[in-house]
């Protein structure tokens, strides 16, 4: 028979047996993953993702919307109050050192960083405060801080520092919180947590267009695949499409074939200037339905339908049809600047003035952040910005208009600067992993096929051999109209077939190119409009010999 004491020792040494896990802080990563567990661990926290039978679509009667538990949880914070105060004593030994008599009056942790509020006493300036940053971070031991001077809505100042451990911040954290579940909106997608820990989501009809832009490997296409997935979480395929751009050909993969979208994932940067060009015209068509029911909105619209109080003329109740929202998402908008700047900017700026009321969103990032692809026009029209890291003040000046992003710490890191704030808001965006897109994906598809528009049906797939080598793709039609055009009016200007013909920049300069290959116009001269070496009764002559 054991002693009380032979006991106690074979107690003591089971917990020194039992190992203490410990997250750390990985640098480099590439995704959000920030920290590092132990195999056990993170068998435990983040286990492959089953769907249980139970939670499976049943394939019967209405659509399903995927359930919550196909998302996972993150793992439990690492905070520690210990580093909490060592930090505060450290904040306020350093003002003193530098002669600003100055308090922590409270400490907000948030996953990425922690925002202390810092009381000056009457008379100090501001401006002393800010001037102390390099300082703060010296004495911290932190690669950089960012000061609020002052909050909001307070008479404080901020010291946002950047936490020794980061916390994981998940989709399915943010969609469980009562903040998702209050805002059913099909529209609201998960941003992630602020400062104080609180889940944000954003509506995207308020916003109503947003621009994302940051350094290589800050999170864009993380934070894109965020407002993907929050859709085919709380949107069935007849209240939200989407239209997908993804130059990488890469990153938005993970969608493809999803009922949800009125197109294949474009690829290839010509086409989606077509497709933005198409978004103009649906957008138009919207417009003209509105005006004929005598609504201002499609809110309204739906109402109307819903209680059937539309005023529609006789005749046109065949044209009277619900239409989804129509979410663009463009994942690199440099590199459609590159192929068709003047396409897309003036297809963007004219969606982005006016789409709002007819259910039309964009969401466009990029990772280059110049004036040269977020031009000035383009700035104007789309109000709300996201900062991921940027590599320069002057990047963190195109995208928010103000320094900021230059201090963000990367992976998800981010400024939120809704159209309706004076100054933007730091938040850790939330992450969702491949596997559980796929889940999601899966889900939907098993109830629903993707159905393509017929009008925008050819826009997913590559240019035709005759497009690639500067031709058409075989639409002689539109460059028999081009070439009368030009042969009629005498004048070889690009300009022109853009407004007579409705086309692009790019497309009517394609037209040109192969009417001076037929020897109907001559050689470009730069601004001037192009010599026309055909006359009226040679063109007859040539159709007619074609013709007979």
């Amino acid at each position: 028979m054991k002693t009380k004491d032979e006991e106690e020792e074979e107690a003591l040494e089971d917990d020194e047996e039992e190992e203490i896990v410990e997250p750390k802080v990985v640098h480099g990563s590439e995704d959000f993953s920030l920290l590092e567990l132990s195999e056990d661990h993170q068998e435990d926290e983040l286990e492959p993702i089953e769907v249980p039978a139970l939670v499976r679509p049943s394939g019967n009667g209405p659509y399903e919307l995927p359930p919550l538990e196909l998302l996972r949880t993150s793992p439990p914070s690492a905070s520690s109050e210990r580093d909490e105060e060592h930090q505060k004593a450290a904040l306020e030994r350093t003002f003193h050192t530098f002669g600003v008599p100055a308090h922590v009056v409270a400490a907000h942790r948030g996953p990425t960083v922690t925002l202390y509020e810092v009381e000056v006493e009457a008379g100090t300036k501001v401006n002393k405060v800010l001037s102390l940053a390099d300082d703060i971070a010296y004495a911290l031991a932190t690669p950089d801080v960012r000061i609020i001077a002052p909050i909001p809505g307070r008479s404080a100042i901020g010291v946002e520092v950047p936490n020794k451990v980061r916390d994981f911040v998940m989709l399915g954290d943010i969609l469980r919180s009562k903040t998702a579940v209050d805002d059913e909106h099909p529209l609201s997608v998960a941003l992630g947590k602020d400062v104080h820990g609180r889940a944000q989501l954003v509506n995207l009809t308020q916003m109503p267009h947003v621009l994302i832009a940051g350094a290589t490997g800050a999170g864009k296409s993380s934070l894109i695949n965020s407002f993907i997935a929050s859709i085919l979480m709380r949107a069935d395929p007849d209240e939200v499409k989407l239209v997908l751009v993804d130059p990488k050909r890469v990153e938005l993969v993970h969608f493809s074939d999803l009922p949800h979208l009125l197109v294949p994932v474009i690829v290839h940067p010509k086409r989606a200037a077509e497709a933005l060009a198409w978004v103009v015209r649906e957008m138009e068509q919207r417009y003209e339905l509105l005006a004929m029911v005598g609504v201002r909105d499609i809110d309204g619209y739906r109402v109307g339908m819903k209680e059937e109080t539309l005023r529609i003329p006789p005749g046109q109740e065949d044209r009277v049809v619900d239409f989804p929202y129509l979410l663009v998402v463009i994942d690199e908008l440099a590199d459609l600047m590159m192929i068709a700047p003047r396409d897309v900017e003036d297809a963007i700026c004219r969606i982005a003035q006016m789409a709002r009321a007819v259910g039309i969103h964009l969401v466009v990032a990029t990772q280059r952040p110049s004036v040269d692809v977020v031009t000035g026009l383009i700035k104007a029209n789309i109000p709300s910005r996201i900062a991921l890291m940027t590599s320069s003040q002057a990047d963190s000046r195109v995208i928010l208009d103000m320094n900021g992003a230059e201090k963000l710490v990367g992976h998800g890191d981010l400024l939120f600067a809704p159209s309706s704030a004076s100054k933007p808001t730091r938040l850790q965006a939330a992450w969702v992993t491949e596997k559980e897109i796929e889940a999601v994906g899966d889900w939907v598809r098993e109830q629903r096929s993707a159905e393509y528009a017929m009008s925008v049906e050819g826009l997913g797939r590559p240019p035709a051999e005759g497009e690639q080598n500067g031709g058409l793709g075989g639409d002689d039609d539109l460059l028999e109209q081009a070439a009368d055009l030009v042969i009629r009016s005498q004048l070889g200007s690009t300009s022109m077939l853009q407004r007579k013909l409705k086309v692009g920049f790019a497309r009517a300069g394609r037209l040109m190119d192969l009417m001076e290959d037929r020897g109907i116009v001559g050689p470009s001269l730069g601004s001037k409009a192009r010599d026309v070496l055909m006359t009226p009764e040679e063109w007859e002559e040539s159709r007619s010999a074609r013709m007979g």
